[in-house]
């Protein structure tokens, strides 16, 4: 299903490390391969060193931070957000993380190990918490 908002969808243009129209910003933006109408929300941060894969049809949250590299714990590794799957406000993804197709990432979440497809995940860290219903998916 093709929201109508998304109708005349065209990628953003990016300037590594500076904000673009939407008042988000990638470091290392040749690492990262953005998907077909994609809704990032302002002032999130996409740091893509390790590669970042953002599918068709994701949405991310304002103020979120995806990050394939972390220096804290020296973790590395791609950031993959599957097809239509939802990030909320605020949560942060860790290195090596992917989000399985249509799953929901609730608001204010630490993602520090995959998601699978099909689910509704949150908390610190983000954990599974239930499946998506038939009536859900369509």
């Amino acid at each position: 299903m093709v929201k109508e908002r998304f109708e005349d969808w065209k990628p953003p243009e990016i300037e590594d490390g500076k904000l673009n129209k939407y008042n988000w910003v990638v470091q290392h933006k040749d690492n990262l391969q953005l998907g077909y109408q994609t809704d990032i929300g302002a002032f999130t941060y996409i740091n893509a060193k390790n590669g970042v894969l953002i599918e068709d049809q994701v949405q991310i949250g304002s103020h979120c931070s995806i990050y394939s590299i972390s220096t804290i714990d020296n973790k590395e590794g791609e950031v993959s957000l599957k097809r239509n799957c939802r990030i909320g406000t605020h949560s942060v993804v860790m290195p090596g993380v992917s989000v399985g197709e249509n799953s929901i990432i609730g608001a204010f979440s630490y993602v520090n190990k995959d998601i699978p497809a099909n689910v509704v995940a949150y908390g610190v860290p983000a954990q599974v918490i239930r499946s998506l219903s038939e009536e859900e998916l369509e």
